[in-house]
């Protein structure tokens, strides 16, 4: 068989944001249970760490490889590098290496926005009115992020992004200093918030949000780091990717439910959500905390995979 390669700009090209959500739940609803999937492994480097995702499906098995630099002001090469390897299910065989990060920066927000899909189409159809995003973060992940979310609203009024940071970024002209007026301000009134930092301590809290505010919980997958305080996750309705994965990398539920806010028999799976089988209450908070799995990388190889082979 024929070992293709995909580079960054063939990925976006071959599987649209929407496409890559909509892939994700697809995966779940057709029976994939996330408890069966590979644990992501870490290796530490003498600068910084190497990071290791396989899984397997029955139309094809994959493992992406990362390396991850720590945060250096000043750093001109990307933070993180790597290539995803794709094999055939029937066959064992190699059959495409696609640019890693390009996977990452795809499957991230996919990912969180396939995890609160139905709430958010719900409050799309609602509003009279384009919704309210803020972002937590400017770099890649903050932007990608917003370009997902464009094309998922993309059949209702148009959103508004306001991004959120301590120092503002050249070319973003919709920004707010973190802890400012115009910051709070636009939490306060937010219908969706999008944590994409590499914060180890909460940045957002319960007084900081509206009571039906839809949060996504991105930057963290450690257990001793969170986003969100524990007063704050408490107070929502709570979906995880899967509880394994969550007690060991979940941070912002791990010390939620360390400090007695919160049980892990409180919150809600994936997968569950995806397939309907889950009745949030629109009017309360939800928080989807993701870590990220290796079956959501593999599920999106093998959809650019399918469309690169239906396009030749």
């Amino acid at each position: 068989m024929t070992l293709h390669t995909i580079g960054a700009d063939e990925l976006f090209e071959l599987v649209s944001p929407a496409q890559a959500v909509q892939a994700l739940r697809d995966a779940l609803r057709e029976g994939f249970d996330p408890a069966e999937d590979s644990e992501r492994s870490s290796v530490p480097l003498h600068k910084g760490e190497m990071l290791l995702m396989p899984s397997s499906l029955p139309q094809a098995s994959g493992v992406k490889v990362l390396t991850v630099a720590p945060d250096e002001p000043g750093r001109e090469l990307p933070r993180i590098q790597g290539q995803y390897l794709l094999f055939d299910g029937p066959t064992s065989a190699p059959i495409a290496i696609i640019d890693g990060a390009a996977m990452t920066n795809l499957r991230t927000p996919a990912l969180s926005l396939a995890g609160i899909y139905g709430p958010l189409i719900a409050r799309a159809e609602k509003k009279n009115e384009g919704l309210k995003v803020a972002i937590f973060g400017t770099g890649p992940q903050g932007q990608y992020h917003e370009h997902t979310v464009r094309d998922v609203l993309k059949d209702y009024a148009e959103p508004t992004f306001t991004f959120i940071s301590r120092t503002q970024p050249e070319g973003l002209d919709n920004w707010a200093e973190a802890g400012s007026d115009d910051a709070k301000a636009a939490l306060a009134d937010a219908d969706l918030i999008l944590c994409a930092t590499t914060a180890p301590e909460p940045i957002l809290g319960a007084d900081d949000v509206a009571e039906d505010a839809i949060i996504v919980a991105l930057g963290s997958h450690y257990p001793d780091a969170r986003e969100l305080s524990g007063e704050l996750v408490a107070s929502a309705q709570v979906i995880i990717e899967d509880r394994g994965a969550a007690e060991r990398e979940a941070g912002d539920v791990v010390m939620a439910v360390e400090e007695g806010l919160l049980s892990f028999d409180d919150t809600y799976l994936f997968k569950d959500v995806a397939a309907d089988k889950v009745d949030l209450d629109l009017n309360k908070r939800i928080i989807f905390k993701t870590t990220g799995m290796p079956w959501e990388d593999l599920a999106l190889a093998y959809a650019a995979y399918q469309a690169r082979e239906e396009n030749n």
